[in-house]
């Protein structure tokens, strides 16, 4: 991410004070209704998500708020609030073709970052090796989500993403505000959770009341989404995000972690890589030298 880039996103200056108060007063309101607030309130604004069941709900509701604010009840109006989706590049088929039914549906541009000079699955692994996220999950996380998700917030000036997040996700997701500042980069990156305070069962009755798309591995038993090889069904009495990154304390994919620490995780990483690789090689050398002098 060039210099550039990055002073192309606006400064929003905002104080941790006026978060714990913004935080008082939205805490109460339905998630509309926050979402109603945002809307007017928050310049750059837009939408990050996965297409997850909280995201596909917060989609709709933008979307019956733009048709109300034009006049136009229960007609789809085009939605001022762009989507952000970080194609890993190991999304199931079900998520990417949701994306797409979804951007149409609700009339939403849609923006779709990929890992770095990456179009295709077979291109990362050239780059990156196969099984990255067995060997080195650092690298593989900011690769595939951080490093894009950074790139879109540069690109696109973005100052504030909604999110998909809820409390009922369980982990570091217990606790999380309705609205929180990461500053963890500069400038800062503002993060609305407008259905932080909704368990699962709020948001699937949302979904069958008005008929919100969602993926259909939910009906499979698909409880959260991510990539298909840390995704499985959640099986009965576990919390939603169970099913992610099976045998690891740590559910989280990078895209809401502390982003200076990730970045000196990736480098660190990629150092131990390298020098792990000139180890092996040298070792090979030196066997075939032996190999030569033997013969």
């Amino acid at each position: 991410m060039s210099s550039d880039s990055q002073s192309a996103i606006p400064s929003f200056p905002i104080s941790e004070d006026y978060i714990a108060f913004l935080n008082k007063k939205l805490e109460n309101l339905p998630p509309k209704q926050i979402l109603e607030w945002a809307t007017i309130s928050i310049p750059n604004l837009y939408q990050t998500t996965a297409f997850g069941l909280t995201g596909t709900v917060v989609v709709d509701m933008l979307s019956k708020i733009a048709s109300e604010r034009a006049g136009k009840e229960g007609e789809i109006v085009p939605n001022p609030i762009e989507l952000v989706f970080i194609d890993t590049l190991y999304h199931f088929n079900e998520t990417l073709e949701l994306a797409e039914q979804v951007a149409t549906k609700y009339n939403t541009k849609l923006h779709i970052y990929k890992p770095f000079n990456c179009d295709s699955r077979e291109d990362f692994e050239k780059n990156n090796g196969q099984n990255l996220w067995e060997t080195e999950k650092e690298i593989y996380d900011y690769l595939v989500k951080v490093e894009p998700a950074r790139r879109s917030y540069a690109e696109l000036a973005i100052q504030a993403v909604i999110t998909g997040r809820r409390r009922s996700q369980g982990g570091s997701r217990g606790a999380i505000p309705i609205i929180e500042i990461d500053n963890t980069a500069t400038p800062a990156i503002l993060k609305l959770n407008p259905l932080a305070a909704w368990d699962f069962k709020e948001v699937m009755a949302y979904v069958r009341s008005n008929e919100v798309p969602y993926n259909p591995l939910l009906d499979k038993g698909y409880k959260s989404i991510g990539d298909i090889h840390s995704t499985r069904p959640t099986k009965e009495g576990e919390s939603e995000r169970e099913g992610r990154y099976e045998g690891k304390d740590d559910k989280e994919c990078g895209l809401h972690k502390d982003y200076l620490k990730m970045r000196a995780a990736y480098v660190a990483a990629k150092k131990r890589k390298v020098a792990l690789q000139s180890v092996t090689g040298s070792e090979v050398l030196v066997e075939k030298k032996m190999k030569v002098e033997e013969f």
